[in-house]
């Protein structure tokens, strides 16, 4: 384990020793996600064969309605919104699959970011977070890499149009290899 500063997870708050707590994505992270996102006002389906999403990402409105491809654009505003109450809700089921695993502000920021791109049950199936469990961070962060496909496509190869996908992979990677 590195010796940045870890945090704990107590409830559903994150703790650091020195009474700090974080609740959830900081605005910083939800728009750093709203970023690597991008934004499509009208529903697109980003990659072939994947679902349709509107504005950052969103697949799901908060009233529980997927996305349809026939439905009306958004604007920058309501994406956002989208994204910060998407992310809480993802921060709330994530914090409860790292308690008592001591982790530092960027790891929790960058796991949260492939929460938020590949689902909560993902990340609860994955081995970052079995890695996680038994103190193993640097296998933690080479477990990112495996997630490289989409759509059944190895998005690590140029031409199957989903480079993208591998790109963010590779940013998480080298940010989480950063720190520990």
């Amino acid at each position: 384990m590195s010796n940045k500063t870890k945090y704990y997870v107590i409830g559903s708050s994150l703790v650091l020793a020195a009474g700090m707590w974080i609740t959830g994505p900081s605005n910083e992270q939800i728009q750093a996600t709203a970023v690597k996102e991008g934004f499509t006002p009208k529903p697109v389906i980003p990659v072939k064969g994947d679902i349709p999403t509107i504005g950052h990402g969103t697949t799901v409105y908060p009233n529980g309605v997927r996305v349809k491809m026939t439905d009306p654009a958004i604007d920058r505003k309501q994406a956002f919104e989208y994204l910060k109450l998407h992310m809480d809700k993802d921060a709330q089921r994530f914090n409860k699959t790292v308690l008592n695993i001591p982790i530092s502000q960027p790891e929790y920021d960058l796991y949260l970011d492939f929460t938020y791109q590949y689902g909560t049950g993902a990340w609860s199936g994955s081995s970052m977070l079995r890695n996680l469990k038994a103190r193993d961070y640097v296998q933690a962060c080479k477990s990112l890499l495996k997630w490289k496909y989409v759509a059944k496509r190895d998005c690590s190869i140029r031409s199957n149009n989903c480079y993208g996908v591998w790109t963010r992979q590779l940013e998480r990677y080298n940010k989480c290899m950063e720190v520990n």
